[in-house]
């Protein structure tokens, strides 16, 4: 089956971006130092747990909000991560033709409570410890955030 969602970076034959979408994400660790991630249904790759601005919330809202929709864990954003609009980054959506150009901003954030739960949009959510992540298979902008979310001290703005 064809992935309904495809990243491309730095690919000069991806299609022109034909929109621009607000998103969050959140980066949390647990009381062992293993790292929130979740594999996404629409394209079966592991992920930071996030996703797109609604009218009337803040992207922070966003954040906590999606957390608890894809892992059903209840968190509170402590820190940023950094902010990714690379535009050479283009996220194609097989199903509806959008290809929206990438504008994320990844928060750090601290678990609160709650039960691991799968959802439609993630149908597998596990703690990973930090050492292991090389070997999950995810896209090279979820590398980029959770590299820096592991090994910067300031913010990435890019």
């Amino acid at each position: 089956m064809r992935p309904r969602r495809i990243d491309h970076i730095d690919n000069p034959d991806a299609p022109g971006v034909n929109s621009i979408v607000p998103a969050a994400a959140v980066a949390v660790t647990n009381d062992k130092g293993r790292l929130l991630l979740i594999r996404r249904s629409d394209n079966n790759f592991y992920a930071l747990p996030g996703g797109t601005q609604e009218f009337g919330e803040s992207l922070v809202d966003t954040a906590i909000r999606e957390c608890k929709e894809e892992t059903g864990y209840e968190i509170t954003v402590v820190g940023l991560v950094g902010i990714y609009t690379n535009p050479k980054h283009r996220i194609e959506y097989t199903s509806n033709g959008e290809v929206r150009q990438e504008f994320a901003i990844v928060y750090s954030a601290v678990l609160l409570a709650g039960d691991a739960m799968t959802s439609i949009e993630s149908p597998e959510v596990v703690w990973v410890d930090p050492a292991k992540i090389d070997v999950l298979a995810m896209t090279t902008s979820q590398r980029l955030r959770i590299e820096h979310y592991l090994n910067r001290s300031e913010p990435y703005l890019g």
